[in-house]
Protein backbone atom coordinates (compact mmCIF):
# COMPACT_ATOMS: atom_id res chain seq x y z
CA UNK A 1 0.00 0.00 0.00
CA UNK A 2 1.15 3.29 -0.85
CA UNK A 3 2.14 5.98 1.95
CA UNK A 4 0.04 8.29 0.68
CA UNK A 5 -2.95 5.98 1.07
CA UNK A 6 -1.75 5.18 4.74
CA UNK A 7 -1.90 8.48 5.06
CA UNK A 8 -5.73 8.89 4.06
CA UNK A 9 -6.47 5.43 6.04
CA UNK A 10 -4.65 6.82 9.14
CA UNK A 11 -6.40 10.00 8.72
CA UNK A 12 -9.72 8.11 8.39
CA UNK A 13 -9.71 6.17 11.74
CA UNK A 14 -8.02 9.42 13.22
CA UNK A 15 -11.43 11.10 13.13
CA UNK A 16 -13.50 8.36 14.07
CA UNK A 17 -11.47 7.73 17.05
CA UNK A 18 -11.89 11.43 17.84
CA UNK A 19 -15.59 11.32 17.32
CA UNK A 20 -15.61 8.31 19.95
CA UNK A 21 -13.96 10.06 22.35
CA UNK A 22 -16.00 12.75 22.09
CA UNK A 23 -19.10 10.91 22.42
CA UNK A 24 -17.93 8.68 25.78
CA UNK A 25 -16.91 11.91 26.90
CA UNK A 26 -20.06 13.73 26.82
CA UNK A 27 -21.63 10.34 28.28
CA UNK A 28 -19.19 10.25 30.65
CA UNK A 29 -20.50 14.13 31.94
CA UNK A 30 -23.67 13.24 30.97
CA UNK A 31 -24.32 9.57 33.21
CA UNK A 32 -24.26 11.56 36.82
CA UNK A 33 -27.57 13.42 35.60
CA UNK A 34 -28.80 10.81 33.55
CA UNK A 35 -28.65 8.74 36.69
CA UNK A 36 -30.55 10.49 39.19
CA UNK A 37 -32.88 12.39 36.65
CA UNK A 38 -33.26 10.99 33.63
CA UNK A 39 -36.86 10.33 32.66
CA UNK A 40 -39.25 11.03 29.89
CA UNK A 41 -39.99 14.10 31.01
CA UNK A 42 -36.55 15.46 30.55
CA UNK A 43 -37.51 15.36 26.82
CA UNK A 44 -41.37 16.38 27.00
CA UNK A 45 -41.40 19.24 29.43
CA UNK A 46 -40.90 23.14 29.25
CA UNK A 47 -39.43 23.96 32.51
CA UNK A 48 -35.91 24.62 33.30
CA UNK A 49 -35.15 26.21 36.69
CA UNK A 50 -31.50 25.74 37.89
CA UNK A 51 -32.28 27.40 40.90
CA UNK A 52 -35.58 26.62 42.09
CA UNK A 53 -35.85 24.36 45.12
CA UNK A 54 -35.45 21.51 43.77
CA UNK A 55 -34.05 22.57 40.57
CA UNK A 56 -36.12 21.33 37.04
CA UNK A 57 -34.23 20.51 34.07
CA UNK A 58 -36.70 19.71 30.74
CA UNK A 59 -35.55 20.31 27.46
CA UNK A 60 -38.77 19.79 25.20
CA UNK A 61 -39.44 23.42 24.68
CA UNK A 62 -35.53 23.75 23.24
CA UNK A 63 -35.96 20.50 21.35
CA UNK A 64 -39.31 21.75 19.55
CA UNK A 65 -37.32 25.46 19.05
CA UNK A 66 -34.38 23.98 17.26
CA UNK A 67 -36.88 22.22 15.38
CA UNK A 68 -38.64 24.87 14.05
CA UNK A 69 -36.08 27.04 13.33
CA UNK A 70 -34.34 23.96 11.35
CA UNK A 71 -37.33 23.58 9.67
CA UNK A 72 -37.92 27.14 8.67
CA UNK A 73 -34.34 27.29 7.47
CA UNK A 74 -35.00 24.59 5.51
CA UNK A 75 -38.37 25.73 3.34
CA UNK A 76 -36.87 28.81 2.33
CA UNK A 77 -33.45 27.88 1.90
CA UNK A 78 -33.19 24.72 -0.14
CA UNK A 79 -35.79 25.84 -3.33
CA UNK A 80 -33.22 28.95 -3.42
CA UNK A 81 -30.29 26.66 -3.15
CA UNK A 82 -31.35 24.08 -5.27
CA UNK A 83 -32.18 26.59 -7.84
CA UNK A 84 -29.01 28.53 -7.63
CA UNK A 85 -27.58 25.00 -7.97
CA UNK A 86 -29.07 24.50 -11.43
CA UNK A 87 -28.19 27.87 -12.43
CA UNK A 88 -24.31 27.30 -11.77
CA UNK A 89 -24.36 23.59 -13.28
CA UNK A 90 -26.86 24.07 -16.52
CA UNK A 91 -27.86 28.03 -17.32
CA UNK A 92 -24.99 30.52 -16.65
CA UNK A 93 -21.84 31.20 -18.69
CA UNK A 94 -18.87 29.49 -16.90
CA UNK A 95 -17.13 32.76 -16.56
CA UNK A 96 -20.09 33.64 -14.98
CA UNK A 97 -20.54 30.58 -12.99
CA UNK A 98 -17.11 31.02 -11.55
CA UNK A 99 -17.43 34.48 -10.25
CA UNK A 100 -20.97 33.48 -8.19
CA UNK A 101 -19.61 30.49 -7.22
CA UNK A 102 -16.72 32.21 -5.69
CA UNK A 103 -19.12 34.51 -4.20
CA UNK A 104 -21.20 31.13 -2.64
CA UNK A 105 -17.73 30.01 -1.12
CA UNK A 106 -16.34 33.57 0.42
CA UNK A 107 -20.03 33.12 2.24
CA UNK A 108 -19.08 29.71 3.73
CA UNK A 109 -16.48 31.74 5.63
CA UNK A 110 -18.18 34.69 7.19
CA UNK A 111 -18.15 34.08 10.95
CA UNK A 112 -21.56 33.60 12.34
CA UNK A 113 -21.70 36.27 14.69
CA UNK A 114 -21.60 38.75 11.26
CA UNK A 115 -24.82 36.70 10.69
CA UNK A 116 -26.02 37.75 13.86
CA UNK A 117 -25.33 41.16 13.92
CA UNK A 118 -27.01 41.70 10.49
CA UNK A 119 -30.04 39.72 12.01
CA UNK A 120 -30.19 42.15 14.67
CA UNK A 121 -29.85 45.26 12.82
CA UNK A 122 -31.66 44.36 9.36
CA UNK A 123 -34.27 41.31 9.74
CA UNK A 124 -35.36 41.56 13.23
CA UNK A 125 -36.67 45.07 12.61
CA UNK A 126 -37.88 44.03 8.88
CA UNK A 127 -39.85 41.13 10.19
CA UNK A 128 -41.35 43.16 13.39
CA UNK A 129 -42.44 45.75 11.02
CA UNK A 130 -44.28 43.82 7.60
CA UNK A 131 -45.78 41.09 9.95
CA UNK A 132 -46.78 43.61 12.93
CA UNK A 133 -44.97 41.72 15.90
CA UNK A 134 -43.70 43.25 19.00
CA UNK A 135 -40.60 41.63 18.60
CA UNK A 136 -38.77 40.72 15.49
CA UNK A 137 -36.45 38.05 17.55
CA UNK A 138 -38.34 35.31 16.45
CA UNK A 139 -37.90 31.73 15.78
CA UNK A 140 -39.08 32.43 11.95
CA UNK A 141 -36.06 35.52 11.42
CA UNK A 142 -33.70 33.18 13.25
CA UNK A 143 -34.63 30.59 10.53
CA UNK A 144 -34.52 33.13 7.57
CA UNK A 145 -31.05 34.29 8.56
CA UNK A 146 -30.08 30.70 9.00
CA UNK A 147 -31.61 29.78 5.55
CA UNK A 148 -28.80 32.28 4.23
CA UNK A 149 -25.96 30.84 5.97
CA UNK A 150 -26.81 27.09 4.82
CA UNK A 151 -26.87 28.15 1.08
CA UNK A 152 -22.94 27.23 0.71
CA UNK A 153 -23.49 23.53 1.74
CA UNK A 154 -27.22 22.99 -0.75
CA UNK A 155 -25.56 25.37 -3.75
CA UNK A 156 -21.89 23.55 -3.89
CA UNK A 157 -22.87 19.90 -2.79
CA UNK A 158 -26.23 20.57 -5.25
CA UNK A 159 -24.43 21.58 -8.28
CA UNK A 160 -22.08 19.27 -7.60
CA UNK A 161 -24.56 16.26 -8.01
CA UNK A 162 -25.50 18.10 -10.95
CA UNK A 163 -23.00 17.86 -13.03
CA UNK A 164 -21.66 14.75 -11.60
CA UNK A 165 -24.95 13.49 -14.28
CA UNK A 166 -24.20 11.97 -17.43
CA UNK A 167 -24.16 14.47 -20.12
CA UNK A 168 -24.99 11.21 -22.20
CA UNK A 169 -28.61 11.68 -20.37
CA UNK A 170 -29.21 15.29 -21.80
CA UNK A 171 -27.93 14.47 -25.27
CA UNK A 172 -30.60 11.76 -25.34
CA UNK A 173 -32.93 13.71 -23.87
CA UNK A 174 -32.64 16.20 -26.93
CA UNK A 175 -32.08 13.04 -29.32
CA UNK A 176 -35.67 12.93 -28.35
CA UNK A 177 -37.02 16.28 -29.16
CA UNK A 178 -37.12 18.00 -25.34
CA UNK A 179 -36.59 21.24 -25.16
CA UNK A 180 -33.51 22.58 -22.45
CA UNK A 181 -35.89 23.15 -19.58
CA UNK A 182 -37.93 19.98 -19.78
CA UNK A 183 -34.08 17.91 -19.65
CA UNK A 184 -32.90 19.99 -16.59
CA UNK A 185 -36.30 19.19 -14.61
CA UNK A 186 -37.51 16.01 -16.18
CA UNK A 187 -33.99 14.33 -16.39
CA UNK A 188 -30.69 16.11 -14.95
CA UNK A 189 -32.46 16.91 -11.71
CA UNK A 190 -34.65 13.56 -11.27
CA UNK A 191 -31.16 12.00 -11.78
CA UNK A 192 -29.45 14.01 -8.86
CA UNK A 193 -31.76 13.54 -6.71
CA UNK A 194 -29.57 11.38 -4.49
CA UNK A 195 -26.95 13.66 -3.78
CA UNK A 196 -29.27 16.54 -3.48
CA UNK A 197 -31.29 15.14 -1.04
CA UNK A 198 -27.67 14.26 0.95
CA UNK A 199 -27.21 18.16 0.37
CA UNK A 200 -30.25 18.87 1.83
CA UNK A 201 -29.19 16.56 5.02
CA UNK A 202 -26.09 18.29 5.56
CA UNK A 203 -27.71 21.73 5.04
CA UNK A 204 -30.06 20.46 8.26
CA UNK A 205 -27.36 19.43 9.51
CA UNK A 206 -25.54 22.82 9.60
CA UNK A 207 -28.61 24.45 10.79
CA UNK A 208 -29.28 22.31 13.31
CA UNK A 209 -25.65 22.71 15.48
CA UNK A 210 -25.38 26.77 14.46
CA UNK A 211 -25.19 28.54 18.01
CA UNK A 212 -24.23 32.46 18.12
CA UNK A 213 -27.07 33.07 15.20
CA UNK A 214 -29.64 31.67 17.51
CA UNK A 215 -28.31 32.99 20.55
CA UNK A 216 -28.61 36.31 18.82
CA UNK A 217 -31.96 36.73 16.83
CA UNK A 218 -34.26 33.84 18.33
CA UNK A 219 -35.24 35.69 21.45
CA UNK A 220 -34.31 33.75 24.31
CA UNK A 221 -37.70 33.01 25.28
CA UNK A 222 -37.45 29.54 27.91
CA UNK A 223 -41.31 28.41 27.34
CA UNK A 224 -42.41 26.12 24.72
CA UNK A 225 -43.17 28.20 21.56
CA UNK A 226 -46.60 27.75 19.95
CA UNK A 227 -45.55 29.65 16.75
CA UNK A 228 -42.81 29.92 14.54
CA UNK A 229 -42.72 33.96 15.36
CA UNK A 230 -42.63 33.42 19.08
CA UNK A 231 -39.30 34.04 20.73
CA UNK A 232 -37.56 30.52 21.72
CA UNK A 233 -34.51 29.63 22.45
CA UNK A 234 -33.35 26.44 20.52
CA UNK A 235 -30.55 23.51 22.76
CA UNK A 236 -27.60 25.60 21.23
CA UNK A 237 -28.57 29.41 22.50
CA UNK A 238 -29.30 26.87 25.93
CA UNK A 239 -25.71 25.44 26.16
CA UNK A 240 -23.92 28.24 24.99
CA UNK A 241 -25.78 31.13 27.11
CA UNK A 242 -25.95 28.77 30.51
CA UNK A 243 -22.62 27.19 30.52
CA UNK A 244 -20.55 29.51 31.82
CA UNK A 245 -22.67 30.02 34.62
CA UNK A 246 -22.89 26.16 36.12
CA UNK A 247 -21.00 25.41 38.92
CA UNK A 248 -18.66 22.88 37.89
CA UNK A 249 -20.05 19.16 38.47
CA UNK A 250 -23.28 20.70 39.36
CA UNK A 251 -26.73 18.57 38.61
CA UNK A 252 -26.80 21.69 36.05
CA UNK A 253 -23.67 21.24 34.49
CA UNK A 254 -24.43 17.34 34.00
CA UNK A 255 -27.51 18.62 32.22
CA UNK A 256 -26.27 20.71 30.07
CA UNK A 257 -23.92 17.93 29.25
CA UNK A 258 -27.05 15.68 28.71
CA UNK A 259 -28.53 18.67 26.00
CA UNK A 260 -25.34 18.39 24.17
CA UNK A 261 -25.30 14.64 23.75
CA UNK A 262 -28.78 14.95 22.48
CA UNK A 263 -27.64 17.35 19.88
CA UNK A 264 -24.78 15.31 19.17
CA UNK A 265 -26.78 12.45 18.10
CA UNK A 266 -29.60 13.75 16.52
CA UNK A 267 -26.65 15.61 14.21
CA UNK A 268 -24.80 12.55 14.24
CA UNK A 269 -28.41 10.70 12.84
CA UNK A 270 -28.92 13.72 10.37
CA UNK A 271 -25.37 13.18 8.98
CA UNK A 272 -25.28 9.43 8.87
CA UNK A 273 -28.67 9.67 6.68
CA UNK A 274 -26.52 12.04 4.35
CA UNK A 275 -23.87 9.41 3.45
CA UNK A 276 -26.35 6.79 3.62
CA UNK A 277 -27.69 8.90 0.77
CA UNK A 278 -24.80 9.11 -1.03
CA UNK A 279 -23.80 5.48 -0.60
CA UNK A 280 -27.38 4.64 -2.02
CA UNK A 281 -27.13 7.11 -5.03
CA UNK A 282 -23.20 5.71 -5.62
CA UNK A 283 -24.72 1.87 -5.02
CA UNK A 284 -27.10 2.75 -7.97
Amino acid sequence: MPYQQRLVTLAGYAVLLITALIFVFLVQQSWPFVREHGSLVFFTGDRWLPVSLPPVFQIGGFLVSSGIITGVAIIIGVPFGVLAAISLAELLPPGVSVIFRSIFEVTAGIPSVVFGFLGLKIVAPAVAGLLNLPTGLTGFSAGLVLSIMILPTLVSLSEEALRAVPREYAEASYALGANRWQTIWRVIVPSARGGIGAAVFLAMGRAIGETMTVLMIAGGRLAMPTSIFDPMRPITALIASEVNNAARNSMQYHALFTAGLILFIITFAVNAIAASVIVGKKAR
